[in-house]
């Protein structure tokens, strides 16, 4: 059991965590024809809107009530309502994803008593689908944000239907990235079963060239799919923060579920596989076998160069937990782990202690380290403390190819293993140098 640090600090210095706003629009970027729309100022949409068009390297439809000062004391409606009737006009989208910020909020804007009136003075919007994600970003994270808008979407939108056995829904959470969920829908479809992600971001954020310029989304889960989710034999949800969106349809429709925090490593995905081929009643495809025997020799290769080794990290809580379990696994240990939010999976942690809290105190942790893993925002700690640093989660904004970087299943934590083998085989060697030079110079 792992002790969490709560830092009551005045002020938060070199910031960790993204807004929850930020993980509710990646959330509903995963749907196909929809646009997230922020209540708030310009300057909250800009900013998330950057982070993610540098990570992604894609162009990312986010739009804004635009609240000024004035809008801000005397109420926000008119604005909520004229966004959503010029979206409508010139952007024709299926799904508005609407998060709040952090100015509204305070405010305590009732948004959807305004979202009753804007329909009940304009019926040409009862085919629109609206779904509100309450994000306030004074409080919570990115992997919060984004419980909240899956949890508002399966709540919202899903119809009561005839069972289909081979349909699943998958509820992927934040810490998977647009090439995890491709990997993990041809693991799920080669079992012979239908999946349904919620979001799907391995279709919208994958990387793909589309013909023309499309100011909403243009591939990700459809609104069709996403009603038919009532008539799906099983809810898979991957992440703890995704227990709540499973549990939502289970009330809803009686659809039973399963959690699983990790699918990176030997055992996680033995267990994921092993619980696949039960659901469908099929065995596990040749190719997977294979794929475990590569995975189990390139364990082999690679766990000289991870024994022993001090690692800090500074993620997610879902992320952490499943980081941390395929260290430990290959004997590295935990020097320090610092996190955003709360979590439930924190006090189970098999580390002696977890801090939610900034980069200043992972920078203070992290000091005799032989490697750090964080976005790239860790980047300045890990030249000053002259550590290896390996980027993980969001944002990753000075290297190539995060929409299809893989780390679940055993192809992905493959891809895993020999990143961070490498950098600690560098490391080994840059030490050597430093010794024969050293010597010589003797």
């Amino acid at each position: 059991m792992a002790i969490v640090n709560f830092e009551n600090k005045a002020l938060t210095v070199n910031p960790l965590k993204q807004s929850q706003a930020l993980g509710a629009s990646l959330a509903f970027l995963g749907l196909k024809g929809t646009i997230p729309l922020f209540h708030g100022s310009q300057g909250c949409t800009a900013f998330a809107k950057v982070v993610l068009v540098r990570h992604f390297r894609e162009a990312i439809p986010l739009a804004t009530t635009a609240m000024t000062e004035v809008t801000t004391i005397l109420g926000g409606e008119e604005n909520v309502e004229q966004a959503i009737l010029t979206l409508v006009e010139k952007v024709k989208p299926e799904i508005i994803g609407l998060c709040t910020t952090g100015l509204t909020e305070t405010r305590g804007d009732d948004i959807e008593g305004f979202l009753k009136e804007i329909r009940s003075r304009h019926p040409e919007l009862n085919d629109l689908a609206v779904i509100f994600a309450p994000t306030p970003d004074f409080k919570g994270a990115l992997q919060d944000g984004f419980a909240v808008a899956v949890e508002s979407i399966v709540k919202e939108i899903p119809r009561l239907g005839a069972i289909k056995p081979e349909q699943v829904t998958i509820l992927a959470g934040s810490s998977f990235t647009p090439g995890d969920v491709q990997e993990i829908r041809e693991i799920v479809t080669a079992f012979g079963l239908e999946p349904i992600f919620v979001p799907d971001l391995g279709a919208s954020l994958d990387g793909h060239l589309e013909d023309g310029y499309s100011a909403v989304t243009v591939s990700g889960t459809t609104l069709k799919q996403l009603r038919s989710l009532g008539s799906s034999a099983f809810t898979i949800a991957l992440g703890e923060s995704m227990r709540g969106a499973a549990k939502i349809l289970q009330e809803q429709f009686g659809t039973a579920y399963e959690v699983f925090n990790d699918l990176t490593g030997l055992e996680p995905v033995d267990e994921f596989l092993q619980a696949i081929a039960v659901l469908s009643g099929n065995s596990v495809p040749e190719k997977y076998r294979r794929q475990r025997r590569q995975l189990q020799d390139a364990m082999l290769d690679t766990h000289f160069y991870f024994g022993a080794k001090r690692v800090s990290l500074a993620l997610e809580p879902d992320l952490l937990w499943s980081t941390v379990a395929f260290l430990q696994s290959m004997g590295s240990q935990i020097h320090a782990a610092v996190t955003t939010t709360r979590s439930p999976l924190l006090e189970k942690l098999p580390v002696k202690s977890v801090t939610i809290g900034d980069l200043e105190d992972f920078e203070e942790l992290a000091v005799g380290s032989d490697l750090l893993i964080g976005n790239s925002n860790v980047k300045a700690i890990a030249k000053r403390l002259s550590i290896p640093l390996y980027r993980l989660g969001l944002p990753i904004y000075d290297r190539l190819g995060n929409g299809q970087f893989t780390k679940v299943g055993y192809r992905g934590t493959m891809e895993l293993l020999f990143g961070i083998g490498n950098l600690f085989l560098e490391q080994e060697e840059s030490l050597v140098m430093s010794h024969a030079s050293l010597v010589n110079s003797k």
